[in-house]
């Protein structure tokens, strides 16, 4: 079959979130179409695309490593999900499908950190009922982007900006160690920082468009 058309059959599914069995005819059979993309998936195929878009955006000067933001959103589950295997299919106790209840029933939690221009960085998938702090330490300690030659990877943001579900002390620990200063607003019961950077915070809505 044609790679390219293969290829729109995976993105038909990513993009609509329609099973597999739902997939239009004119893609190809469905098991081709969705084996193709699980056997790239273990390859790090798709992880080794990314790479390559990021690693060439950052040396056209594309990336921002002034302010990054992280956020996250709870995915639905479709409904054909609840079938899953939830009890360490890993072989290590990791719920390697990333599927659990929150107040929206059956879903997963996608955390997201993205550059100042809203491009995405690092994706990290957790249960849906996992809070957001859980998975910044896998955001910030994730995503270097090579360099040409033989520089080192570029890996972390000069600030980082969030919501105040990122304000919690342990996140705070995980900020100072690793030198990133802070753009997020603190919680009534927290001290107010005083020197709060409102028109940075405000650009958050870039992560969102994502």
């Amino acid at each position: 079959m044609d790679h390219r058309r293969i290829l729109n059959g995976i993105l038909w599914v990513h993009r609509t979130g329609a099973p597999w069995r739902d997939l239009p005819l004119h893609y190809g059979p469905v098991g081709t179409v969705s084996s193709r993309f699980y056997r790239r998936r273990a390859a790090g195929i798709w992880d080794q695309v990314l790479l390559a878009l990021q690693s060439e955006a950052d040396a056209q000067g594309d990336v921002d490593w002034d302010l990054h933001f992280v956020d996250a959103t709870v995915i639905r589950a479709h409904q054909h999900a609840a079938g899953v295997r939830r009890d360490g299919a890993g072989g290590d106790g990791e719920n390697v499908e990333a599927l659990g209840r929150s107040q929206g029933g059956f879903s997963t939690k996608l955390h997201l950190r993205a550059e100042g221009g809203g491009k995405p960085i690092v994706a990290v998938l957790t249960e849906g009922e996992r809070h957001e702090q859980i998975a910044l330490q896998a955001l910030l300690d994730n995503g270097a982007i090579r360099r040409p030659g033989r520089g080192r990877p570029r890996l972390r943001p000069r600030r980082v900006a969030g919501d105040k579900a990122y304000s919690s002390p342990t996140a705070q620990n995980r900020r100072r160690r690793r030198h990133i200063r802070p753009v997020i607003p603190s919680k009534s019961n927290q001290r107010r920082q005083s020197r709060f950077n409102r028109e940075a915070y405000r650009q958050r809505n870039r992560i969102e468009m994502v």
